[in-house]
């Protein structure tokens, strides 16, 4: 059997679940390098020669020699890899690439603020855990809001702008964070949750079982 030419390094986190989850939609064949995280697999020097800042996941294409670290990047290059699960006409692939930037640059740090102040922080920080959830719930409105009388967050396909926030909100769902209250939201997540790439990826390369 030949190599596959895209290799992923990643671990059991919402980051590394966004490119399981497209890997597994796209049906393309990739090798899988589980990068432990707990055993400081990410700090070997083979690790940081991928990615300097010591984070999964990352992409290497060796077919075309090209590695790509950050997990939108990664799913923006998977999609026109495949050319599939990022919209063709201009309006709604732009649609799709700022609704997945919303995700990377507000939704993923927040939330991930959020589960670092309430689950692994030494310390209480009551102010800390006030601002996040206030922060988070806020984020929950907007994406609420956007997803009423809508199936998928972008156009009328399913893409990668839902597969990234899907990997967060499945850890959020993992852990008690309640979104319940956002119907849109929730219908969304379940519809999402529903496709059978979505339930192989978050088991990859094992089940999150939270903190």
């Amino acid at each position: 059997m030949n190599e596959p030419s895209l290799h992923l390094y990643t671990d059991s986190s919402p980051n590394g679940f966004k490119a399981t989850i497209a890997l597994e939609e796209l049906g393309v064949p990739y090798r899988m390098h589980h990068v432990r995280i707990a055993d400081g697999e990410h700090r070997h020097p083979d690790f940081l020669r991928l990615n300097p800042h010591g984070r999964i996941p990352v992409l290497e294409d060796r077919a075309r020699g090209i590695v790509i670290f950050e997990s939108a990047a990664i799913l923006m290059y998977l999609a026109e890899h495949a050319n599939t699960l990022l919209p063709t006409d201009p309006a709604a692939r732009w649609e799709a690439l700022t609704w997945l930037m919303f995700h990377a640059a507000s939704v993923g740090p927040i939330l991930g603020q959020r589960v670092h102040f309430e689950h692994f922080a030494q310390a209480a920080d009551a102010m800390a855990i006030e601002r996040y959830r206030r922060l988070s719930e806020d984020l929950f409105a907007v994406l609420d809001q956007r997803l009423q009388g809508r199936v998928w967050l972008a156009g009328d396909q399913y893409s990668i702008a839902d597969i990234a926030h899907f990997g967060w909100l499945h850890i959020a769902r993992i852990i008690d964070i309640d979104f319940s209250r956002h119907r849109h939201l929730a219908a969304w997540f379940a519809r999402v949750a529903a496709r059978p790439a979505v339930q192989r990826g978050v088991q990859l390369p094992e089940p999150a079982t939270g903190p």
